[in-house]
């Protein structure tokens, strides 16, 4: 079993993710965690704070000769921007007391200082932040790294920016990688940024869509023996996980919307293929397990309430009517969001191999692998 713990602050000394489980003689490439850190990064709508910070990965536990150990890996990210807030995040007594009390609309502001009776919605903001996210692109990357032995991969890309939708694939995957919004529609994403840079005037924020697959997922990954091991599920609960997104969707977004006959997918039998499916609006997923076909994921993001223009809020103090805190933030992270649904994909999907098929060794892992599919 694969277990994956977080903690740091947006603007503390930096963030720190443990990970328990991954199997011995892993190779680790350092180089591939820091531009996975860079791809979260990335993305038209990005606010100032992806110019002060340039993530990148020290390995403290758990790897050793480039390989994995089996004992428990520890990964380091420093914050650069931690010199212009120490005077505020010190872990002793703090040089600047100014309390944030305007909690903000659509954060874990006033829910978290009503949960833990603190009086400074700093204590809740800086741990709620989006900025944890980096911890787990890092860890995911590792996940991605272990998926890797088994062929499978792991990519997303910008479906929808607002009400501006992808319509025709004029990219391929790895040329919209490069582009702003990594989108592999060329026409409507120049429409998407235009309207990223009316909102920007406004003082607004942008919502939208991504989608998530995952390629070479071998069948028989999760179960339907039990609820909370259904491979759906746990890729749902993994993804809504992340801040700002309201909603997962695992194959066709609209399928509620067909007859059965149009909503299910044919099976069919090739001699040197095996059992394949005709279509994949199941997105790869049937009865709580994985059927072969790529997995696909959409996710919803919702627009994020850190705005420049706050809006009205109530002074925790006093009750009295404020306008909401404000703190530096973007304008537009979808495509970002896509990378750290990426990561958390790749966490259930290694978590689901190791399972299956035993995680002590990669070689005991492989040659497990090897004998199931050849009896598939």
């Amino acid at each position: 079993m694969i277990r994956m713990l977080t903690a740091g602050e947006s603007h503390g000394k930096g963030l720190s993710v443990i990970i328990d489980g991954l199997p011995a003689g892993l190779p680790v490439d350092q180089e591939f965690i820091n531009i996975e850190l860079k791809r979260r990064q990335h993305g038209y709508g990005r606010g100032k704070r992806m110019q002060i910070e340039s993530d990148t990965v020290e390995i403290l536990a758990g790897v050793r000769n480039g390989k994995t150990i089996g004992s428990p890996i520890s990964l380091w990210i420093k914050n650069r921007d931690y010199e212009n807030w120490k005077d505020r995040m010190n872990v002793g007594p703090l040089e600047t007391d100014e309390p944030v009390t305007a909690p903000r609309p659509g954060h874990a502001d006033l829910a978290g200082v009503q949960k833990f009776g603190l009086s400074d919605i700093r204590d809740v903001l800086e741990r709620a932040s989006a900025r944890e996210t980096a911890a787990r692109v890092a860890a995911g990357a590792l996940y991605k790294q272990l998926l890797k032995q088994f062929d499978i991969k792991i990519f997303s890309h910008t479906v929808a920016i607002g009400s501006v939708a992808y319509e025709n694939a004029t990219r391929s995957n790895a040329e919209a990688e490069f582009s702003p919004l990594r989108c592999r529609d060329a026409n409507q994403e120049s429409v998407m940024m235009q309207l990223i840079d009316k909102v920007i005037e406004e003082g607004n924020t942008l919502g939208g869509v991504s989608e998530i697959i995952a390629t070479g997922v071998c069948p028989g990954l999760g179960t339907y023996t039990q609820w909370d091991q259904r491979l759906d599920a746990r890729i749902a609960a993994a993804i809504m996980s992340i801040p700002s997104v309201k909603g997962v969707a695992i194959g066709d977004d609209d399928i509620s919307e067909k007859p059965g006959s149009e909503a299910q997918d044919e099976i069919i039998y090739e001699s040197n293929k095996g059992f394949l499916r005709k279509s994949n609006h199941a997105g790869g997923i049937e009865g709580g397990m994985s059927n072969g076909e790529n997995i696909v994921v959409r996710i919803n993001i919702k627009p994020l309430p850190s705005l420049r223009k706050p809006l009205r809020s109530a002074d925790i103090r006093t009750g009295k009517a404020v306008d909401a805190q404000k703190e530096r933030a973007d304008v537009c992270v979808v495509p970002a969001a896509g990378v750290v649904a990426e990561a958390m994909l790749a966490f259930v999907l290694a978590e689901a191999l190791t399972e299956k098929f035993g995680g002590d060794s990669i070689d005991d892992m492989k040659a497990n692998f090897q004998q199931y599919m050849q009896r598939l």
